[in-house]
């Protein structure tokens, strides 16, 4: 008798129990199917925000008002102590950056080959509308400049881009990104060109239409409409502070960059060399990064859930394995009588419980990658397939199979013939 021969009765033997095989397959293919679609998932959403964010200029950081936590109680002086050993006045505290000393830093940011980019956030969920054809309430409203485009990573596919003359009288002109133009304006968004359409009740004319940037369920950055910042300063009930957007030429000098930049807006906001800055410069890659360390930790949790079921399933599977024992121990005494050694009682066993663990894992990692991949249909990245944690679920699965059979295994060879035959 051979190893293949002891794989081929267990083989035959997983087969003809067919109700308590699947059982245990079931189990453990939901454990599996619970961890590999979470992580696929998870793989789709990473995959839709780097692909998002990718978009928003590589090259590019921002600096923007550094929103301080609310402090009360003993410890709310008027200096306060950071980690650093720097200070931060109270009067510091919550001011946003205000529109002459945006204008101070354009003027007098001078790193080469930067351009600098003032752009303030507009009223959202604005309707437009054109004729009689609307859009859904969903529309960001830009304000910004000349720049605001190649910060941002926009690119102009018709029309023009808001000039000097545009941000210094205010005037209603605008550029409409992809997904309004479509909306508005069907299959020929070019036609948008010099029309005029209605935000609210305010109408802009139409100078420019954007390049369409792959809006996804996270960033919609089609459904937008860019005007100047002077401009937008009219509208009621939005956010006080305006934001400065700076491209550079290469994003290796980008650290040499905010440097430069934090220099020269600490001597705009008047800050002293002991006192801590009270606004933040990032990169356009923060969010994205801050996105996906959540989604990581939502992977540590789907990992704890799967490997739980897994220890449930392993449990579950020596308990069957042990009844086989129990079924089989005349099959046992006969092997053994015929001149078959332990070692063959072992493996057969062993094989039994590992083609159950891998047949559930088989199933649960191909319902797995088909349920994760419903993220990826909506979030349009493609057919995702997480292979690192097909590997592991494999891996995991086989030493399931092996762990749960070994006892059984064990306890199957030790039979005496004699005794395994006469069992009743």
């Amino acid at each position: 008798m051979t190893a293949f021969d002891s794989f081929t009765l267990a083989w035959r033997t997983v087969k003809s129990n067919k109700l308590r095989a699947g059982i245990t397959i079931a189990i453990i293919a939901f454990g599996i199917m619970a961890l590999i679609g979470i992580i696929t998932a998870i793989e789709a959403m990473n995959q839709s925000l780097k692909e998002s964010f990718s978009s928003m200029g590589a090259n590019s950081f921002s600096i923007r008002y550094k929103d301080t936590r609310a402090r009360m109680g003993p410890n709310s002086d008027e200096v306060k102590k950071t980690k650093r050993g720097l200070k931060e006045k109270k009067s510091n505290l919550n001011k946003p950056l205000r529109l002459e000393e945006v204008e101070r830093f354009k003027a007098n940011y001078n790193f080469p080959g930067a351009l600098v980019s003032i752009y303030r956030r507009g009223p959202g969920g604005q309707e437009l509308r054109y004729e009689d054809r609307k859009t859904n309430p969903q529309i960001l409203v830009w304000g910004g400049d000349e720049n605001y485009l190649l910060v941002n990573g926009y690119t102009i596919q018709q029309g023009r881009n808001l000039n000097n003359l545009d941000v210094q009288s205010g005037r209603n002109v605008c550029l409409i990104g992809s997904n309004v133009a479509t909306r508005l304006f069907g299959e020929r968004p070019e036609r948008s060109l010099d029309k005029i359409i209605k935000v609210g009740s305010t109408p802009y004319r139409v100078v420019g239409l954007l390049k369409s940037k792959g809006s996804s369920s996270m960033l919609r950055q089609d459904d937008v409409i860019v005007t100047s910042y002077t401009n937008v300063r009219r509208y009621a009930n939005i956010g006080p502070t305006y934001f400065i957007g700076i491209n550079v030429t290469d994003i290796n000098v980008i650290p040499v960059a905010t440097d430069e930049a934090t220099s020269v807006f600490r001597a705009i906001r008047k800050l002293q060399p002991t006192e801590e800055v009270n606004f933040v410069i990032e990169k356009s890659d923060k969010f994205a990064e801050m996105f996906i360390g959540f989604l990581s930790s939502i992977t540590g949790a789907a990992s704890a859930i799967g490997l739980i079921t897994l220890i449930g399933a392993a449990i579950g599977l020596m308990n069957i394995m042990l009844v086989a024992v129990n079924e089989r121990t005349k099959e046992v005494g006969l092997i053994k009588a015929i001149g078959g050694k332990s070692k063959y009682v072992r493996q057969q066993f062993l094989f039994e419980s590992m083609i159950i663990s891998l047949l559930g894992a088989i199933f649960g990692i191909i319902l797995g990658i088909l349920v994760g991949n419903v993220f990826g249909i909506i979030l349009d990245t493609g057919f995702v397939v997480p292979w690192t944690w097909v590997f592991i679920g494999i891996v995991i699965c086989s030493v399931v199979g092996l762990a749960a059979g070994i006892y059984p295994a064990m306890k199957a060879a030790k039979l005496n013939p004699i005794v395994a035959l006469r069992y009743e």
